[in-house]
């Protein structure tokens, strides 16, 4: 299987909306909210995609400083193509965009949480997060 792994910044929000679906990603994402899509793929700093035959099988969408630290948004693989290695492929490409000491961090999907500790991220403890329908006290 010769799947390529390309830097994409100009994904079209059909693309990615298609493999959110096929990944289930879908489930967890606005993808009825065309205006909050297209402002996800507009404002990443870096899209990967793993394409096989003209086909976009998985991508990788991060926010970024670049030195610091990277915030993987979304890591979605066509589920008819997961434990194949891409999404462990996606991140690497991901991670070859950063500085030496930059560090990536992110919410798993429920589904994957024993996934990450597999190719090497760390859990952390406390890490929070503020839903946009909740006030700040």
């Amino acid at each position: 299987m010769n799947i390529t792994y390309q830097i994409t910044p100009n994904l079209s929000i059909e693309a990615f909306l298609d493999i959110l679906n096929r990944s289930t990603l879908g489930e967890r994402r606005p993808i009825d909210d065309l205006e909050c899509v297209e402002s996800m793929i507009k404002n990443a700093d870096i899209i990967v995609t793993a394409v096989l035959d003209e086909k976009i099988v998985g991508v990788a969408r991060a926010v970024t400083d670049f030195s610091y630290c990277c915030y993987l948004s979304d890591l979605a693989v066509d589920v008819s193509f997961q434990s194949q290695g891409i999404g462990k492929k996606l991140i690497q490409s991901v991670r070859e965009q950063l500085k030496a000491k930059c560090k990536i961090i992110l919410l798993s999907a429920p589904a994957a949480v024993e996934y990450y500790p597999k190719i090497g991220f760390t859990q952390h403890p406390s890490a929070w997060v503020l839903d946009s329908t909740k006030e700040i006290l």
